[in-house]
């Protein structure tokens, strides 16, 4: 019997032609950094973000062409990148932010590569560890917060994390994506089983016991394939899993259309759209009273064209909205636009018409 799924031959060639397309620019070139107002575990703070540059997301490069909405492989050199060239870079970016806004107050870090910062492979442990010693300096430096597929956390690695920086929270990020099996194999292609987010979750909460390491997770509004109504329901089901498997944190990240990627295609042939702003704001007041654990709505790519988008009347006001909620961890205010009939018909009929794009938006 077949037991392949569509997206298993759809996304290995989709990989290929993106990576064909992809500039070969030196690691340097492709490291980036920036900071903002933050939520941190013990308030309103400031995170500063970097990007490293690393060889590319290991699933990504694999035969499964990686997840269906990601193109951050996109943004590697996809060759071997040498330690010393990473705390270089990661020393640069890291002052860089530092000269624009002095470290006082509270600060978190937050380190972004193309896949795994946990995968040896992409950040070798001599790199790693130089970089938390540099940050470990930093009194006002309350969180460490990094990335990482399940496969790539064990015992032994957070304990060195934890060790470098013993004074400060280590958070690492995954990527659920969805308490749905379904939907995070078969329409995100995320490779891992809710069986194996259970077993890194396992060995975090086994080490709280004597080390100050926290969960994250984000889930994905609106991965492919999935009605608006259908959408919501799974970003709530998940919220309340993840809460109830010891997760300290979640973030949602609203589908926005990368290039070279599953959801790309199917955008450009009207199969796709990302979700309403209204779904976001519906997904948020639900969420706020099912669990107690602080949750994030990431606004990247509101009211553009490949990101979340209500009408031009409310993007900007709806998206200020939820960034207030998201350092108050309030329930959004209510807020009013004749667009939101329309992503009431959409949510309410979305599942009859088995439609994954947002049949009355714009019209």
């Amino acid at each position: 019997m077949n037991t392949k799924q569509p997206l298993d031959n759809l996304l290995p060639e989709i990989r290929r032609k993106a990576l064909k397309r992809v500039d070969n620019r030196p690691p340097h070139e492709l490291a980036a950094s920036w900071s903002g107002d933050d939520l941190m575990y013990s308030g309103p703070g400031r995170s500063i973000f970097i990007v490293l540059p690393t060889p590319g997301c290991a699933w990504a490069l694999a035969g499964s062409g990686g997840c269906s909405m990601c193109s951050y492989i996109a943004d590697s050199p996809l060759e071997e990148v040498s330690s010393d060239a990473l705390v270089d870079i990661f020393k640069r970016e890291f002052q860089r932010q530092i000269q624009k806004c002095e470290i006082t107050g509270p600060t978190a870090i937050k380190i972004f590569v193309s896949g795994s910062f946990l995968n040896e492979e992409e950040i070798p442990v001599e790199a790693r560890r130089a970089i938390f010693k540099i940050i470990n300096e930093y009194d006002d430096v309350e969180e460490v917060v990094v990335e990482s597929r399940p496969e790539y956390i064990n015992e032994e690695v957070l304990k060195d994390c934890c060790q470098l920086i013993p004074n400060k929270i280590f958070e690492v990020a995954m990527g659920l994506e969805s308490a749905n099996d379904d939907i995070r194999l078969h329409r995100i292609n995320k490779g891992f089983t809710t069986e194996d987010f259970q077993k890194s979750m396992n060995i975090i909460k086994k080490l709280k016991t004597d080390f100050n390491v926290r969960a994250k997770v984000y889930l994905l509004v609106k991965p492919v394939l999935t009605s608006e109504s259908e959408a919501i329901e799974d970003a709530v089901i998940s919220a309340e899993y993840a809460e109830g498997v010891g997760v300290d944190r979640i973030a949602y990240c609203p589908s926005t259309i990368h290039k070279g990627t599953l959801m790309e295609v199917l955008w450009r042939r009207g199969s796709y759209q990302p979700p309403w702003i209204w779904s976001a704001i519906e997904i948020m007041r639900r969420v706020r009273n099912l669990v107690k654990i602080p949750v994030i709505m990431d606004t990247a790519g509101f009211g553009t064209r490949r990101g979340p988008f209500n009408c031009k009347k409310c993007n900007s006001k709806l998206k200020d909205a939820i960034i207030k909620s998201n350092i108050k961890q309030t329930i959004p205010e209510e807020f009013e636009c004749e667009c939101k009939v329309k992503w009431e018909a959409d949510v309410e009929f979305s599942d009859v018409t088995r439609s994954t794009t947002n049949i009355l938006k714009n019209h």
